[in-house]
């Protein structure tokens, strides 16, 4: 395919949408299908460029394996004068880095839902077997409707091995990297859910939670641990909130959300319902409150109460069965009461369950 810029051609140019070290993005007008598209260049330094080349035709083939309202969807890959070009899905509107340029910082509520559109992408491509690592807010578009969709997948690594840089290479804006792969280490997934969490702390302080530029220094200010607590800066923010943007900050992966799908559990929705997210929307459920040491997991954190009150239950219950049986004086087996119910639902439910039991086998009987 060539991408010509007449009007005789399929592709019209209409103008630059962004331009970087590595490709520009313009606005162009299919005439086949009558609509706006974005299309993106390798750079003509970069074109002769075999391994350039390979990596940016990579990205094509990749993204255009996902199809979710999440994500910027590929529709043709193509070459014109030597120069790899992808057609895009045009999105208009403004990248995360644009909103928080205007608005300095986001209200709980609008932060979380395009978090949770976030996740829903994310989780989509890593079900996939594919990695983004380099999401950052100016890879996520905002439109008009409020829906977020990830950009530029062109430095996924495919999870099933293929390295896409050289031995040695570290791509990545180095403030949202995750410390794995900012060391050049393996990268899962879980890098991606510590790039998304340092955005939507970024969304709630203003500020990303490094402020490194070079690696030097996000090595130097990640080995001190040196990110400060969200509600130091923003104090309305729900503590639960600011304990599951930590987890998704541990420097350790095993310590973090082990999905995109699970780093929305957290942030207030079932991860099964993660995939159904197409637009910005405040928690539908109250968000659990997660302890900031990070090695803990999720169901090992909740309030003491509700334990106390069932552990208080099971001792009761096993002192009637033992009154029961030394009281019974007969040699006749006494009847062996009902067990105690296990509830799978919340300690609320629980605890009443046990309360039930305790008065119906109270006396005995």
């Amino acid at each position: 395919m060539s991408v010509p810029q007449t009007s005789a051609g399929r592709y019209r140019h209409v103008r630059v949408l962004a331009q970087g070290g590595m490709a520009t993005v313009e606005l162009a007008h299919d005439f086949e299908l009558d609509r706006p598209v974005a299309l993106k260049r390798l750079a003509e330094n970069l074109a002769a460029n075999d391994e350039f080349k390979h990596r940016f035709l990579r990205e094509a083939r990749l993204a255009a394996r996902l199809s979710h309202p999440n994500i910027v969807a590929v529709y043709d890959v193509g070459e014109e004068g030597g120069r790899p070009c992808i057609v895009m899905e045009y999105v208009e509107g403004e990248t995360l880095s644009d909103l928080l340029r205007r608005r300095g910082r986001l209200e709980p509520a609008e932060a979380v839902g395009l978090a949770l559109q976030a996740c829903s992408g994310l989780e989509t491509a890593h079900q996939a077997g594919l990695v983004h690592r380099d999401i950052k807010p100016q890879n996520l578009l905002l439109t008009p409707e409020a829906t977020l969709k990830i950009a530029d997948f062109g430095i996924a690594r495919s999870l099933d091995g293929t390295q896409l840089t050289e031995a040695g290479t570290v791509l990545g804006t180095a403030a949202y990297l995750a410390p794995e792969q900012a060391a050049g280490e393996p990268v899962t997934a879980a890098a991606d859910v510590y790039a998304l969490g340092a955005v939507l702390y970024e969304l709630l302080t203003g500020r990303p939670p490094y402020v490194g530029e070079t690696l030097a220094e996000l090595f130097a200010e990640q080995g001190r641990g040196a990110i400060a607590p969200v509600r130091e800066l923003a104090p309305g923010v729900p503590a639960s909130l600011e304990d599951a943007v930590m987890r998704a900050l541990a420097r350790d992966p095993a310590y973090r959300p082990e999905s995109a799908a699970a780093f929305a559990g957290e942030l207030g929705v079932a991860p099964t319902a993660v995939t159904e997210l197409h637009r910005a929307a405040a928690p539908t459920k109250p968000m659990r409150r997660v302890r900031s040491s990070w090695g803990r997991s999720p169901a090992a954190m909740r309030g003491p109460r509700w334990a106390l009150l069932i552990a208080a239950a099971l001792a009761a219950a096993v002192l009637v069965v033992v009154l029961s049986v030394s009281l019974g004086g007969g040699s006749k087996a006494p009847a062996k009461p009902a067990a105690p119910p296990f509830t799978s639902g919340r300690p609320a439910q629980q605890a009443h369950a046990f309360a039930s039991w305790f008065r119906d086998h109270a006396a005995g009987g």
